[in-house]
């Protein structure tokens, strides 16, 4: 299976946890897209079956700069991608509020949008209640793993 990796990282962390994704997809025999800056041509041209989005939040629930030139085309364009599997990890912190993980929330619109099927409902990672968020994304990972693997053999 094709998985496009979109990211949206301020401090790496975000990057970094897309970088473990991609490690295990790989070793899985997926064939995993992850291009930081990335454009929509790009994105295009690789052809995805299942879209994965990891990203922070910055400012006032906003994407990262990063992610927000590919997240606007997107938005514009609407690939045909109905039907295929999405899901979204969103790093945030609740002590902002009415803002926190607003990048996922974002992300998990924009998927709605292009009519992907919500292969697991979001998941949100707090920066005020962790200081190890790789360590906590490893439930989302194997989740994930997990449903593109009995979206294969189906």
């Amino acid at each position: 299976m094709k998985v496009a990796l979109l990211n949206g990282s301020v401090y790496g962390t975000a990057e970094d946890i897309a970088r473990q994704v991609k490690t295990r997809l790989t070793a899985a025999g997926h064939e995993v897209w992850l291009q930081p800056n990335a454009e929509l041509g790009s994105l295009e041209a690789f052809a995805p079956d299942a879209l994965l989005a990891i990203t922070s939040t910055t400012g006032m629930g906003e994407l990262p700069a990063n992610l927000e030139p590919l997240y606007f085309q997107l938005r514009d364009r609407l690939p045909p991608w109905r039907g295929r599997p999405g899901a979204v990890l969103a790093l945030g912190d609740s002590s902002y509020g009415d803002t926190y993980c607003g990048g996922g929330e974002l992300m998990q619109e924009l998927f709605a949008e292009l009519g992907l099927r919500e292969l697991l409902p979001m998941r949100r990672i707090d920066a005020s209640e962790t200081v190890t968020p790789d360590e906590e994304a490893a439930p989302w990972i194997d989740e994930v793993m997990a449903g593109l693997a009995k979206d294969v053999s189906s």
